[in-house]
């Protein structure tokens, strides 16, 4: 799949062919629109065309903030179109924009609005984007459900299109040009900010000439910010930049201009409009080299899991089938040796099965949500669309994980089930819930639009009170009344004494080494993950993202089982938290991968953004630790259950 979104067939083109064999029938946010010039303007066929705004972000900056918090040129008649809960959770806030333009109406320097700031009046707001400057702060444009891009070269003669362009760029005390100062030798004075004050745009168009559609469909929109310091009585777009000094002494008036070029292109098809964007981030060949590092990996286990499988266990269970004499039953050694304790119950078996529960209810949201996206029923032209999926399959599986969690807790010897529903229903989404308010509250304080509305908040407790907490008492109800789940051999009254382990048969080593090799599979992918999420980077690979999802769960799984094996052998049967919590430290090395990247790749500056970054990285380490140790428990439950119920024990 990601071989066609950056190659010549595009991702659109499916969905384009999708919609037209289904009679109009269209996925989410692709319905194609047609523009045609003002004179032949009809209902299927419009002639204006319309600019939103987007939040404004920074790499430097864990808060985005609105676009009006900017105090930049507003919309008499401000439009905002309804958004769902991906994006309020995700801090998007589009709106509708002054920049509106008629189709195929070329537009030279013309102005948009004047804001005019005093020395003692309103100049918290020139300070507010004088520190978004220094920050490099992000605009991001939307015209047809597409980004508008700044494409510019790179090293290697290449060219980078941003789905985001800075408001503004500044020169520091020494004279170093930051940041987009670089373009251009006018922005030389020390100490000074620039502000981008005027954008060329380019719109590029399919124009429909010998296709079964009337009009025309936008296929690029691209910008260049330019900086200019005008005056009320020569607008022509030349000249010196637009400064904004470190001290205002006088009034200061900032006059916002565009220019717009419309050009016609038929080699590019309305599928494919954002091939261009995507084929500027040459992310491929890693991906490829990532997936074979992750294979080298997995054929290793896998050949470590069948020749446990194969030779060592079938030699074992046909010698130990073979026994017959009470003297050769005094010979037993290993793995069978520990038969009656190998299903005694584990301590916190409460809080195991809880955690049970909850990771299996996480792993059915995560392979669903993936198969949408693989499908193409999710994609990144519906924005926030990830995370309404997520958070509905999330909500509607809340039966899941206590029927899951009722069985564990019945078969551990646990009586307190009413305890066990209400940890079921509140524990681990309590923990991830007040992490979320307290990061919420640091949001609201600082103004950041990613703070969460109180309306979206009592959303969301409503989802997780009206609609998951009671699917967890039905499905506990279910779980309740179920079989105790049976194991295959019984277990002694007695605990059977462990010998003495050597180092790499003690808890805590094996766990240590259990997380290495499934993080080693997902590792540079995960880097791609944080740079969508903290850098702003699109992300659209979601083909190998699958693949190396199934390398996940089979290496967990493979890693899990072998280290089980040798601790068998090793007469410690202890194997129920340990088997959880091997796979599940994969979460803590992401953690550490998380702090390498915060301090090497990113440059995040001021107190509250360093705790945003790790309160969010916390939940995500909390869901991951669930996800994997959930998946490294049922591989060793099953491979437990499998050997033990094919060895004749008396």
């Amino acid at each position: 799949m990601v071989s066609t979104l950056a190659g010549k067939g595009p991702v659109l083109a499916f969905a384009t062919l999708f919609s037209v064999c289904c009679s109009g029938f269209y996925l989410p946010g692709l319905a194609p629109v047609s523009f045609c010039d003002e004179s032949n303007h009809a209902e299927n066929c419009k002639s204006k065309i319309e600019l939103f705004v987007n939040r404004l972000d920074s790499v430097e900056s864990v808060l985005p903030y609105e676009y009006d918090a900017f105090d930049f040129c507003k919309d008499e008649k401000e439009i905002r179109p309804s958004e769902n809960l991906g994006q309020v959770l995700f801090g998007e806030r589009i709106e509708s924009s002054p920049y509106k333009f008629t189709f195929n109406k070329n537009e030279t320097c013309k102005k948009v609005c004047t804001k005019q700031y005093k020395p003692k009046d309103n100049i918290n707001l020139l300070e507010f984007i004088k520190k978004g400057i220094k920050l490099n702060y992000q605009h991001h444009w939307i015209i047809d459900n597409m980004p508008v891009t700044w494409c510019y070269d790179v090293e290697d003669g290449q060219k980078y299109c941003s789905p985001g362009f800075p408001i503004g760029c500044a020169v520091t005390s020494d004279g170093r040009a930051k940041d987009a100062c670089v373009i251009s030798t006018d922005f030389n004075r020390k100490d000074t900010c620039y502000l981008f004050n005027h954008v060329d745009i380019t719109i590029t168009y399919h124009s429909g000439k010998g296709e079964n559609w009337d009009g025309a469909r936008l296929v690029t929109a691209r910008l260049e910010p330019k900086s200019y310091k005008h005056s009320e009585d020569n607008l022509n777009c030349g000249g010196p930049p637009m400064e904004i000094p470190q001290e205002l002494k006088s009034n200061l008036d900032v006059i916002y201009t565009y220019s717009v070029i419309f050009q016609e292109n038929n080699t590019i098809k309305w599928a494919s409009r954002w091939d261009y964007i995507l084929e500027s981030m040459p992310h491929t060949n890693i991906q490829w080299f990532s997936i074979m590092n992750s294979l080298v990996i997995v054929l290793f286990l896998s050949g470590m899991v069948a020749m446990i499988m194969l030779r060592t266990l079938h030699k074992d269970i046909a010698r130990y089938n073979q026994i017959d004499s009470s003297e050769d039953a005094q010979e037993e050694f290993g793995w069978k040796l520990v038969h009656g304790d190998i299903f005694r119950q584990p301590k916190k078996g409460m809080l195991l099965s809880v955690f049970l529960g909850q990771g299996t209810q996480i792993f059915i949201m995560t392979f669903i949500t993936l198969c949408k996206l693989c499908l193409l029923f999710l994609l990144p032209v519906n924005r926030g669309s990830y995370m309404d999926s997520s958070a509905v399959v999330w909500v509607l599986m809340g039966n899941v994980k206590p029927t899951l969690a009722q069985n564990f807790h019945k078969a551990f010897g646990g009586e307190k089930w009413k305890t066990n529903v209400l940890m079921t229903a509140l524990l681990c989404p309590g923990i991830i819930f007040a992490d979320f308010f307290v990061m919420n509250i640091i949001l609201w304080a600082k103004g950041s639009s990613a703070a969460i509305p109180f309306g979206t908040l009592v959303a969301v407790l409503a989802m997780w009170f009206g609609i998951s907490v009671p699917l967890t008492f039905v499905g506990a109800y279910f779980g309740f009344k179920e079989r105790p789940i049976e194991h295959p051999v019984r277990t002694n009254q007695i605990p059977r004494q462990i010998p003495v382990q050597s180092f790499f048969t003690k808890p805590f080593p094996g766990i240590i080494m259990g997380g290495i090799l499934p993080f080693g599979c997902i590792f540079i992918q995960l880097f791609f993950i944080l740079n969508s999420i903290w850098s702003h980077q699109m992300y659209y690979m979601f083909g190998f993202l699958f693949l190396v999802f199934i390398i996940l769960l089979i290496t967990c799984s493979e890693a899990t089982i072998l280290l089980c094996y040798f601790h068998l052998c090793a007469e410690d049967y202890h194997w129920w938290w340990r088997s959880f919590l091997t796979s599940g430290f994969t979460a803590v090395y992401l953690f550490i991968y998380a702090v390498h990247y915060f301090y090497s790749k990113l440059q995040i500056i001021g107190t509250a953004s360093t705790i945003l970054y790790f309160g969010y990285t916390m939940i995500m380490v909390l869901i991951f630790f669930l996800f994997t140790g959930t998946i490294g428990f049922f591989s060793c439950y099953w491979f437990v259950k499998k050997i033990y119920s094919v060895v004749k024990v008396d």
